[in-house]
Parts: C-alpha cells; sequence; structure tokens
C-alpha cells in the first residue's frame, strides 16, 4: 500500500496557516477541527509544520518563564517562531511501511505528503494504523473466504 491510496481514503482536506499567524488562533483551528498538525505555507511553498507537540513546547516554556517574569501571551506568538521548519516530507508512492519506518525514527506523528513542490496532504500516525488495520482485516477476510471453500481432495 502506498501513501496515495491513504490519502485518497481519507480525503482532501487539508488545513494551512501562515507562518505569520498567531499561535492562538492556530490552537482554535485545531481543537475546532479535532487535527493534531496544520501545514505552514509561505507564498505557495511549504515553510514548516505545526503540532500539538509545538504547542505544547510553547505552553511549558511559558511556565517555567513565567517564575521569572512576564510572558508574552498566545496571541503574541506567532507560528513562525514556533514551527517545525525541517519537517521530514514523504511521497505519494512512499510505501507504508517505509512510512512507518520513518515516522518512528524521525519521531514525527505527521507528515506532509509533496509531489515535487505540490502539497498532496498529511499523513498522521493515526492514518497509518487506519490504513493497516483495514488493509489486514481485508486480508484477514479473504484468507477466510479462501479457506471455507478450500475443496475437498479426493
Amino acid at each position: 500500500m502506498e501513501v496515495s491510496e491513504i490519502l485518497r481514503v481519507k480525503g482532501t482536506t487539508l488545513f494551512t496557516v501562515s507562518p505569520d499567524a498567531s499561535l492562538s488562533d492556530c490552537v482554535v483551528t485545531m481543537a475546532e477541527h479535532d487535527i493534531g498538525s496544520l501545514v505552514v505555507m509561505d507564498r505557495g511553498k511549504l515553510a514548516g509544520m505545526l503540532t500539538f507537540r509545538e504547542v505544547l513546547r510553547v505552553l511549558a516554556k511559558r511556565q517555567i518563564e513565567k517564575r521569572v517574569g512576564p510572558t508574552p501571551t498566545m496571541a503574541e506568538v506567532v507560528v513562525r517562531d514556533v514551527m517545525n521548519t525541517e519537517p521530514v516530507v514523504i511521497h505519494p508512492s512512499t510505501e507504508v511501511n517505509e512510512l512507518r519506518r520513518i515516522m518512528l525514527e524521525v519521531r514525527q506523528r505527521y507528515l506532509p505528503v509533496m509531489d515535487e513542490s505540490t502539497l498532496q496532504g498529511v499523513v498522521s500516525f493515526h492514518d497509518v494504523a487506519r490504513a493497516v488495520l483495514e488493509e489486514q482485516s481485508f486480508e484477514n477476510r479473504m484468507l477466510k473466504a479462501y479457506i471455507r471453500d478450500w475443496p475437498a481432495e479426493g
């Protein structure tokens, strides 16, 4: 199974944000749509990724800095200052087993899918788990049907 098949099943909805967007607006968008990442695009090009991991890092840093003095509000923090500027990118033809290896190796739960300079979508660890489960369930049903229809030896 290739990444393109996961994207086909997942659908085409894609959430992007500008590097100059406020972090608070991004958090609202992520919460409203129950998503864990936003693709950061700058003038039509991939600039980075914002995931809940970056949001948590900002919140933790603010808590620590609060003890020392005033900290910027979430509305004052912009995506550019906290995003992952070098996300690992995958191609639509990447095989799922290779995708799983990459995700584990680089510790990224959300990977943008690019076909040259065109953003095709984002694949999450959840998307991969669902695709693998569905593929295994299908194979399991086919094997059981094959075994039930096994011809008797005569």
